[in-house]
């Protein structure tokens, strides 16, 4: 059974704009695996591999970085100033994510896309400054995913 990524899946990973798929799906240089009946694109796990050229896609490392409220955006900025210093003397391709919002929320944009990628396959590791800012419950459920 194939793997299906659904355009922003599919683009995020390529590095690439939801419109730049459209457009080439458009001009015919890459048509997607299917389109659903509600006329979302759709693509497969065998695009993806042929379009990079290898079996499956570099993994890379993600700083998670997050506040509770918009009081706290100077913390923010610290963490990120931080997690962005830390990351770059490691060496090794890497992305920031950030939230403000409660541990608890599960809701949070970022910390949904983070899952995401976490559920492709495509992160090699989480970096957090402390524990309570990923997720004030279930911390281990994560990594547990990504190791």
């Amino acid at each position: 059974m194939s793997k299906y990524y659904t355009i922003n899946s599919f683009s995020k990973i390529l590095g690439v704009t939801p419109q730049t798929l459209r457009n080439w799906d458009k001009s015919g240089k890459l048509k997607p695996h299917h389109t659903g009946k509600s006329g979302y694109r759709y693509y497969s796990h065998e695009q993806l591999e042929n379009i990079t050229n290898i079996q499956g896609i570099d993994r890379i490392t993600i700083g998670y970085c997050r506040v509770s409220s918009h009081k706290q955006k100077d913390d923010l900025e610290r963490q990120i100033d931080n997690m962005h210093t830390y990351l770059l003397a490691q060496g090794k391709p890497f992305r920031i994510i950030q939230d403000i919002g409660s541990g608890i929320n599960y809701h949070n944009k970022g910390l949904v896309e983070l899952i995401q990628l976490i559920n492709d396959n495509l992160v090699a590791k989480l970096v957090v400054l402390y524990k309570d800012r990923l997720l004030r419950f279930g911390f281990e459920l994560v990594i547990c995913k990504i190791t």
